[in-house]
């Protein structure tokens, strides 16, 4: 089959679309052909060689694909190897493609479905009139954290440069923050304070983060774009009654994986297949051109996800 390989650590060039051996699938796993893929943060650190793959992951970038097993349609939580025509997963990490959903759309669900979710929800606890705070808005993460916010019955706030605003708003975002121009924090406080942050930036964002929480609120930590170390007061997150917590998906145990894919599965997957959630697609990009996909995602030129195809 072919893959984007990964030569060796560093930029979008590195990436080339090469034939490779077909994996096998191991005790409990099913082979997917995969119809697409999509663009997420983590794809761009293991290229830059700073988040490799567990072990006895596949070394292909990917972490999520839609596609046929045994030509019935499916999209699957991948820990790697999304980024090609075939791929081994655990028969427990598939997912139905939701109703109403294209299946290259699907592609881009997993993923963010199960980030989202397994923070916002079932980390963070949102209740149904409590504020959420999303930070890049725009992203795929943010664009169904913003959806899945409003279904819940959530107040939306949400950050983002000033040319996305429109479209969050379309979304169902409440209010959007420039956060180039404004201090989020201080309007966030303004707005009452919010309950849960959902948040990818990590220390740049953490002194912010805690001034804009209400009492008794949480942050979910999901990201590191504004660096990994900060100092933490822990006298203002008392204050608060604050709580943080961080987590990734990736590198999750399977056992824990399924429990969240079972609990996506019964929970937001029925608002998808309502209408009230939609995957946000910016662009379809074929498989080949994943280093120009890196280049738009590393850009911030995307709203949503970016999708990588396969030869038809």
């Amino acid at each position: 089959m072919r893959a984007i390989t990964i030569s060796e650590p560093g930029g979008p060039e590195v990436l080339s679309w090469a034939e490779v051996p077909d994996p096998v699938a191991g005790p409990g796993e099913v082979l997917v052909e995969v119809v697409a893929s999509a663009v997420n943060r983590a794809d761009l650190l293991q290229r830059q060689g700073h988040y490799n793959p567990p072990p006895g992951s596949s070394p292909y970038p990917g972490l999520e694909c839609a596609g046929t097993v045994d030509g019935e349609p499916v999209c699957a939580l991948l820990s790697g190897g999304g980024y090609a025509e075939k791929v081994a997963v655990p028969a427990d990490h598939l997912l139905p493609v939701p109703a109403g959903v294209l299946l290259d759309e699907a592609a881009g669900l997993p993923e963010v479905a199960c980030t989202v979710w397994s923070n916002v929800v079932r980390g963070a606890r949102l209740a149904e009139g409590e504020t959420l705070l999303v930070h890049g808005g725009s992203s795929g993460i943010g664009t169904f954290a913003i959806q899945l916010g409003k279904a819940l019955g959530a107040r939306v706030i949400t950050t983002a440069r000033m040319s996305k605003h429109d479209a969050l708003l379309a979304l169902g975002a409440d209010h959007v923050i420039d956060y180039s121009t404004e201090d989020f924090a201080a309007v966030t406080q303004g707005l009452g304070g919010a309950d849960v942050i959902l948040d990818i930036i990590g220390a740049s964002y953490l002194d912010r983060n805690i001034a804009a929480l209400a009492h008794n609120g949480r942050i979910a930590t999901i990201g590191t774009q504004g660096g990994r170390r900060a100092e933490l007061d822990f006298g203002r997150l008392m204050a608060k009654r604050g709580s943080i917590s961080a987590t990734t998906l990736r590198a999750r145990p399977q056992k824990e994986k399924t429990a969240i894919i079972a609990g996506v599965r019964e929970t937001v997957w029925p608002l998808i297949e309502a209408g009230r959630i939609r995957p946000v697609i910016d662009r379809r990009m074929p498989m080949a051109r994943a280093a120009d996909a890196h280049r738009v995602v590393e850009n911030n030129e995307h709203t949503g996800k970016v999708l990588l195809v396969n030869p038809s």
